[in-house]
């Protein structure tokens, strides 16, 4: 008898993996997949930043607090899979140490809810006293339905190992998924001598996407039928531009960082597209169907729009941590992503779940979302 594949759902109860044939990633893990009425709901975390002034009261407090926040979204959207979405911890103002075990108490309401989900990793999360690496390891060690994963050698650059990607199935027993996650390191912050690390997508992962998009075709035939999303924690260089022409009805949300040096990945010369044009570029003409890029990092941007020079749709996360900048008013929450169906062409929805319960900024990012 073939023995049953996986869902996410019944993982942590038992089950029997079935060993893959085509290209997979996971052949250890069960299979992501769509509803039963074609439907996936995805929660997005940003900018949790745990960890910071351990020695004073408000700095654990804020770590509970931003506890709180990861299960009352998680009740109230009841997510198929969930994305961290870059600066986990605040690793200048953590102990070298023990640094890492604050994943252990980030993952615990993932492991509660038993939700599957993916992290990237952001400035914050390479410092004096953690690694973007570090954090990779410990998170999988104590996570079972943790999909992150660390980049082949070669890819990614110095201080950027969490490219990946992660297939998701319209049904358990298809050969090809429907949709496609990728997961992408921005890098920056320092190194743990104190050294800075460049905070744009290293070139190498342009390469690499090459190379995957090539084997996906070859495994799974034309592109034309699956779609994709991408996350990265620090925006875009082209992004930047995006912001000197929003409109409050089509791009409504909080708007209150204004994109400069350091708000975006890094550009030496302000006549270039950044240095992370080789990433940008080749995302956006190898990676067909890409719906939507998320990003974090700018705790006060939670807008969408499309970025002309690709016709890609472009969004900010949501702050969700109690610790991190912040300014009156800006609040904390989390990016909701509701497909209907499997089809490219069908519009995804999307808004932000504030902490106080209230959603706003809700927008359905389609063919005519501009």
């Amino acid at each position: 008898m073939v023995p049953a594949l996986c869902t996410a759902a019944v993982f942590l109860s038992g089950c029997t993996i079935e060993p893959e044939t085509t290209l997979n990633p996971y052949p250890g893990k069960p299979r992501i997949t769509f509803r039963q009425d074609g439907s996936f709901r995805l929660l997005v975390f940003a900018d949790i930043h745990y960890g910071e002034n351990p020695w004073d009261a408000w700095g654990p407090q804020q770590d509970i607090d931003t506890s709180h926040l990861m299960r009352a979204a998680l009740a109230i959207e009841q997510p198929d899979y969930v994305v961290i979405n870059g600066d986990l911890i605040t690793g200048e103002n953590t102990f070298r140490k023990n640094s890492t075990r604050l994943i252990d108490t980030i993952v615990q309401s993932l492991n509660e809810a038993k939700v599957p989900f993916s992290s990237t990793h952001g400035n914050h999360d390479n410092q004096v006293n953690i690694t973007h690496m570090e954090e990779i390891i410990r998170e999988t060690s104590q996570a079972p339905l943790s999909y992150t994963r660390h980049s082949p050698a070669g890819v990614g650059g110095a201080g950027g190992p969490g490219n990946y990607w992660v297939p998701v199935y319209e049904m358990e027993t298809d050969t090809s998924p429907v949709l496609v996650m990728w997961f992408f390191d921005s890098r920056g912050g320092v190194n743990t001598d104190g050294t800075p690390i460049p905070d744009w997508v290293d070139e190498s992962v342009a390469r690499w996407i090459e190379e995957e998009t090539e084997a996906m075709d070859a495994a799974w035939g034309s592109a034309d039928s699956r779609s994709a999303l991408a996350f990265v924690h620090i925006p875009p260089h082209a992004i930047q531009a995006l912001q000197e022409n929003l409109n409050s009805t089509t791009n409504p949300g909080l708007n209150a960082d204004a994109l400069g040096q350091g708000s975006t990945q890094a550009s030496t010369d302000p006549r270039s597209e950044g240095n992370d044009h080789a990433f940008w570029h080749t995302l956006n003409t190898r990676v067909k169907n890409l719906r939507v890029v998320i990003s974090g990092h700018d705790h006060g941007d939670e807008w969408c729009a499309r970025e002309p020079t690709y016709g890609v749709i472009f969004c900010f996360s949501k702050h969700s941590g109690y610790g991190g900048y912040s300014e009156e008013g800006w609040g904390r929450g989390i990016r909701s992503l509701i497909f209907r169906s499997t089809e490219p062409s069908d519009g995804i929805e999307t808004y932000i779940l504030l902490d106080d319960k209230t959603t706003r900024a809700r927008v359905v990012l389609n063919n005519e979302y501009k």
